[in-house]
């Protein structure tokens, strides 16, 4: 088997931006309630017209850059999306022809905010077993397409953009050490849009009933974060075989800063290893760890050799995490920019 790595990353957020302060203006909140209980300061929105496939298509294309390849050399593109542009055809295919990547096999991945670190695993296996040489995997979300904006719980945690990453071989010993990935179904409901499938067609009633908006039981799914961030975190670096004390960098799903404090504890790593954006984007789901990614890449703050953790979870519910030894094939250590 061969051993499978990141060896190049992209990202994409819509240039609109929503502040806190959008919110105050019709709804009944303050800016110091949301930073206080999310620590989130401002978001990204599609402007009218601006699709997932759109802002993927963006992200895996400086990815492809990034990696130094051309769209013809992918193999294989996974979108993780639960905002895909349409039910058919896949998101992914629409990123293929956007991007011209005229080689591959293209196929989207569902699993809400672990979606993207599904992805990795799936390319991962591709990869290492020789089927494919290089994979590019996506997180891509519009998820203001589905918030519904009088319901201060969702709206204001929400985030659109996108983030992806090239997996190809990379030196045996590097890439990927670990997989941990794991569903609970019985959980479904906390976290869901019930129409458009389906168990509920789009009609008058469904629309009338805002069915079609993410509907979220915040205290179960801060429960389960919480809990699921000690129990796939152990899992993931037992399979790895590697120590709290031997993490360099830490990057979580950025769902709500409480919850990031708790993975902080966790894995007993200090914020100066961690990757926290999601006071300038909120949680972008799907797209929120590549987004983290991609930024801790070009900021400098991976080095090469470091062991980096991530580490997701979301609606299904699910979660995923993954320990791998970063490596800057070809390119030596990145410098901040």
């Amino acid at each position: 088997m061969k051993s499978a790595g990141i060896i190049g990353t992209g990202s994409y957020l819509p240039e609109h931006i929503l502040t806190n302060d959008f919110f105050v203006n019709y709804l009944d909140t303050t800016d110091e309630w949301i930073k206080t209980r999310t620590g989130i300061s401002e978001r990204r929105k599609a402007i009218p017209g601006e699709t997932t496939s759109d802002l993927g298509a963006i992200a895996g294309k400086r990815a492809i850059e990034d990696a130094g390849l051309r769209p013809e050399d992918i193999d294989l593109i996974i979108t993780a999306t639960v905002t895909p542009d349409m039910l058919f055809p896949s998101t992914a295919c629409l990123i293929q022809e956007k991007i011209q990547a005229k080689n591959a096999a293209a196929f989207d991945l569902s699993a809400a905010c672990s979606g993207f670190i599904y992805g990795l695993s799936i390319a991962n296996s591709f990869v290492a077993s020789g089927v494919y040489k290089n994979v590019l995997v996506i997180g891509a979300e519009v998820l203001s397409a589905v918030l519904d904006p009088q319901d201060r719980r969702t709206v204001v945690l929400f985030g659109d953009g996108a983030g992806a990453a090239v997996i190809s071989e990379v030196e045996q010993g590097s890439g990927f050490l670990a997989f941990d990935l794991g569903a609970d179904g019985s959980g479904g409901q906390v976290l869901k849009v019930d129409a458009g499938g389906s168990k509920m067609p789009a009609s008058e009633d469904t629309i009338a009933s805002g069915s079609h908006y993410v509907k979220m039981m915040g205290k179960e799914v801060f429960k389960f974060a919480v809990k699921i961030l000690g129990v796939t975190g152990k899992k993931v670096l037992e399979k790895a075989g590697i120590s709290n004390e031997e993490v360099d960098f830490l990057i979580p799903h950025q769902a709500n800063i409480r919850i990031v404090d708790a993975a902080l504890r966790r894995f007993k790593i200090s914020k100066e290893k961690t990757m926290i954006n999601l006071e300038k984007y909120g949680n972008t789901s799907g797209a929120s760890i590549p987004i983290a990614l991609d930024e801790a890449v070009k900021q400098g703050r991976i080095k090469d050799g470091n062991i980096v953790v991530m580490v997701g979870f979301g609606a299904g519910l699910t979660w995923a995490s993954t320990v791998m030894k970063y490596s800057f094939p070809g390119k030596g250590e990145r410098k901040s920019a």
